[in-house]
């Protein structure tokens, strides 16, 4: 969405060992079947950053996070305002691609053993807009959500913005809500009348 621009936008993919050979091959073949180019383009895919400072910007965080131990499975290239569509595997908390907000086409796959691990990792960070889940057993899904403290948890679908949901994070995502009953609420002046009888 958006070429990784956007608060919503997948950054850190945190996978259970047991599922990460194959979530890495499908991820590599979708990332392969991109078309970078004109964004006005129908045919395209991938377009260029809001700025060439932003991909240069993208391209320091992968080239820190790449001599910190990651490693760069797909794409890592940039044109000017270009920055092709990447993988980064082995990525670690203290990385920038794993600390920090990538505002481009990249994905981080972190590596979690277990669930307790996985949400360990998921919530080292300043930030708190989303959370995805994807499984198939509902009913674990629903207790995990409540391990975390983010603004939007999502069971198999990806975070979002709908007109009917509160929206908005915690932390370094911002404070309070738009959208829905809570965000209405945000635009409106309470009075108060207080009458003491006597």
């Amino acid at each position: 969405m958006n070429v990784g621009q956007r608060c919503t936008a997948a950054k850190r993919f945190i996978v259970n060992e047991a599922v990460c050979e194959k979530f890495i091959l499908l991820l590599q073949s979708e990332i392969s079947r991109l078309k970078i180019g004109d964004s006005s383009a129908e045919e395209t895919d991938i377009g260029p950053l809001a700025t060439e400072d932003q991909a240069r910007e993208v391209e320091k965080q992968v080239n820190k996070s790449i001599k910190m131990g990651s490693r760069l499975i797909a794409g890592g290239n940039r044109n000017s305002a270009f920055y092709s569509p990447s993988i980064l595997v082995d990525v670690k908390p203290g990385m920038p691609v794993f600390d920090e907000e990538v505002f481009g086409p990249v994905a981080s796959v972190i590596i979690a053993q277990n669930t307790d691990e996985a949400i360990t990792l998921a919530s080292q960070t300043k930030f708190g807009l989303g959370v995805t889940i994807f499984t198939r057993d509902l009913s674990k899904a629903h207790q995990l959500a409540r391990e975390f403290k983010d603004g939007a948890v999502f069971i198999n679908e990806m975070v979002k913005s709908d007109p009917r949901l509160p929206f908005g994070g915690t932390g370094k995502s911002g404070y309070g809500r738009e959208l829905a009953m809570h965000g209405i609420r945000e635009f409106v002046n309470v009075k108060t009348v207080y009458i003491k009888k006597i």
